[in-house]
């Protein structure tokens, strides 16, 4: 692998966490406006605290496969070096997620425990991913 394609998947994984963070931006904007409107500010900071790591695992799925999906047609008609370059996108993503959890803090148990199934589904996502591409 090139400098410039391992910048690239690096920047894919870091598209991936952007698009990631949206997602819970929109459950949230959805869930104060809609689904329980007319609660002080102070109240849906606690809610995002809790509802955010799930919504990392639900739209981390489908976002992290569509990124193996498409990093694994890079490395052309080897299927190892697709898989190598979806597996380069996940750490990635791991590395600057654990990296801005680090610095915001506020680490729990129940966190660690969703932090480790939200890393655990995206591995196995883009896996699957950049699988379905080689086949």
């Amino acid at each position: 692998m090139t400098l410039l394609r391992i910048i690239s998947l690096i920047g894919v994984g870091t598209l991936v966490l952007v698009a990631n963070v949206a997602a819970s931006i929109l459950y949230m904007v959805v869930y104060g406006h809609l689904i329980n409107p007319g609660h002080p500010k102070p109240f849906y900071d606690e809610h995002v605290k809790v509802a955010a790591p799930y919504c990392s695992i639900v739209a981390g799925i489908p976002l992290m496969f569509l990124a193996g999906l498409w990093v694994a047609g890079w490395g052309g008609p080897q299927a190892q070096l697709g898989v190598k370059a979806a597996l380069t996108v996940w750490l990635a993503y791991v590395v600057i997620d654990l990296g801005i959890i680090a610095v915001v803090g506020g680490v729990t148990t129940r966190l660690c425990w969703l932090i480790a199934i939200s890393a655990l589904t995206k591995l196995a996502a883009v896996y699957a991913g950049a699988h379905v591409r080689a086949s």
